[in-house]
């Protein structure tokens, strides 16, 4: 089971509070979350990654483990403590400005 933390937004959007789980078959990437997610949460479709793109959308940012994960591949497996559910993946708007 994967935890995920989502920005207050999108959990109103969801309609979820706190942090979503989800059961992954096979490797767990990022490609695998957000597809798992977006398939349990069809709102969320197009406001994590781009609709016809599928690459994260540019104020989204991805951590785990104390790793900003962003610039990772989407299909780079994720961290074992983040696989076996120890840890969350989290999925963050960042903030610009000065």
């Amino acid at each position: 089971m994967i935890r995920v933390m989502l920005p207050a937004h999108l959990r109103t959007l969801a309609r979820v509070d706190g942090e979503v789980t989800l059961d992954i078959v096979g490797p767990v990437t990022q490609r695998a979350v957000l597809n798992a997610l977006e398939a349990r949460y069809p709102m969320l479709r197009g406001t994590i990654r781009d609709h016809t793109t599928r690459q994260r959308r540019p104020f989204i940012r991805f951590f785990a483990c104390e790793q900003d994960l962003s610039h990772e591949s989407p299909d780079t497996p994720l961290p074992d403590a983040v696989a076996m559910g120890a840890e969350p993946l989290l999925i963050v708007g960042a903030m610009a400005g000065g």
